[in-house]
């Protein structure tokens, strides 16, 4: 009987090796799954390089993370908020490397990951620093019908956090809203994908038509308490 539901983060997130690429959903603070985050900090892997939209705010979730002084490297769309000053200190101060990638280019780069696409052209970055290589050197370009075009490569990772409404046992997800996000494609570009749910339904409860993320891209959910987390705090649910 295939059943993927865990009552402990531990256990969800154990076995991150050091080094792990860790892709984590959300947009700005919308659907960031801060308990697996918490998790993972508690777990204790080091050299992380992760990938969001963003770097942080304030000093919870992923800032937290960063501060904790888990992360080696960030690939990201936005690094910069009026609250991301955890990442700001340590960009500045040379403890972080930077990965700096357009929000089109990073779900793509994404999606081609999970799709099984070993390399697309893009017209974005064309012409500017990004279409370089952290070493300098120029990344591949081309002209497709007289319109010059940058080579960019998938991102896969090790592991996926990502934060959804409700679940089944088999690992369905269907998400709420604007946290949908970054959260499906990363499913299907990691290796192991870790989800939190507020809720657990029977099988056959949720629509296949409105399922989102299959439970092919899952490997554990874990339920949430819905008022532990607006209260700031979180726990398993019973």
């Amino acid at each position: 009987m295939i059943d993927k539901i865990t009552t402990s983060i531990a256990e969800a997130l154990a076995g991150t090796a050091d080094g792990a690429t860790v892709l984590i959903g959300g947009f700005g603070t919308a659907g960031i799954p801060n308990e697996l985050i918490a998790g993972l900090i508690a777990q204790g892997a080091r050299e992380l390089t992760v990938v969001n939209n963003n770097a942080g705010n304030g000093d919870s979730g992923l800032a937290a993370l960063l501060a904790a002084g888990r992360v080696r490297k960030i690939i990201c769309s936005f690094p910069r908020q009026a609250d991301s000053h955890v990442f700001d200190a340590l960009y500045r101060s040379g403890r972080i490397e930077l990965e700096l990638v357009p929000q089109g280019n990073l779900a793509e780069r994404l999606r081609a990951a999970g799709a099984g696409v070993g390399a697309f052209f893009t017209p974005t970055g064309y012409g500017t620093e990004l279409a370089r290589n952290a070493d300098g050197s120029a990344k591949e370009t081309r002209v497709i019908a007289g319109r010059p075009y940058v080579l960019e490569y998938p991102i896969h990772g090790d592991l996926a956090l990502v934060k959804a409404e409700r679940g089944d046992r088999w690992g369905n997800l269907v998400y709420r809203k604007a946290a949908r996000n970054f959260g499906p494609v990363m499913a299907t570009a990691a290796r192991r994908t870790v989800a939190t749910v507020h809720e657990v339904v029977e099988l056959g409860a949720l629509d296949p038509e409105n399922i989102v993320t299959p439970g092919i891209h899952v490997s554990r959910v874990v339920c949430i308490d819905r008022v532990a987390t607006q209260a700031g705090g979180f726990k398993v649910a019973a």
